[in-house]
Parts: structure tokens; C-alpha cells; sequence
């Protein structure tokens, strides 16, 4: 089997650095981008297997980049991991809306982003 490749769009180095090496040491390609105004340029230009998308991100929501992702053909049915530090219920409701796959809040264990993660591409 190929490496599977996760781009993680997220601009918190520690939630970076936690992702990058819980997946990595599972075998996984975790490439990063901290920009919401370039993301979905990011996500078309690496063609991952998974994105594991923040909500608040500089210069353009999670929610606005998910939206972006669902409409486009190429990126319709990736699968999408949504991180948030603001877990209310409408923000689910909104993401569910759009279209993620799965939603998760902040601070997450490594064995639940694993096993999401697992999961989301099988």
C-alpha cells in the first residue's frame, strides 16, 4: 500500500507538532498549511487522502474552506476531519451542514485522532 497523505490545515505549532507525530509514527505523510485564504489552492495542488481542517484559521474560516472543498468536483467526497477549540452545538450543526465527515473538539486524545483518522480513509 502507498503512503496515505494527510494535509493538515491548522495554525497552532503545538496542534501541528501532536498531529504530525501521532500520525507519522502510524505511517501516515502529514504535510501542513496554516493559511485559510490559500488552503483550498493547497488541498487541489497536494491532492491528499484525508484534511484535517481548524476552524480558525488566519485570514478565511474552516467552515468557508469546507464549503470551497464540497463544491468542487475534484474535492466533493474527501474525506474531512474538522478541529475545533469551540465545540457548541450550532458549530457542529453548521460543519455537519457543509458537509464534514467527521467533527471533533479540541484538546482531542492521539488514540481518537488515530482511530478517526483510521476510519475516515479505509
Amino acid at each position: 500500500m502507498s503512503e496515505r497523505r494527510v494535509l493538515l490545515i491548522e495554525d497552532e505549532p503545538n496542534i501541528i507538532e501532536a498531529i504530525r507525530f501521532i500520525l507519522a509514527r502510524d505511517g501516515w505523510r502529514v504535510d501542513t498549511h496554516s493559511d485559510g485564504q490559500t488552503a483550498v489552492v493547497a488541498v487541489r495542488d497536494r491532492a491528499p487522502d484525508l484534511v484535517i481542517l481548524d476552524v480558525m484559521l488566519p485570514n478565511r474560516s474552516g467552515y468557508d474552506i469546507l464549503q470551497d472543498l464540497r463544491s468542487e468536483d475534484a474535492t466533493k467526497t474527501l474525506p474531512i476531519l474538522m478541529l475545533t477549540a469551540r465545540g457548541q452545538k450550532k458549530d457542529r450543526k453548521l460543519a455537519e451542514k457543509l458537509g464534514v465527515n467527521r467533527f471533533m473538539t479540541k484538546p482531542f486524545s492521539n488514540e481518537e485522532i488515530l482511530a478517526t483518522v483510521r476510519e475516515l480513509v479505509r
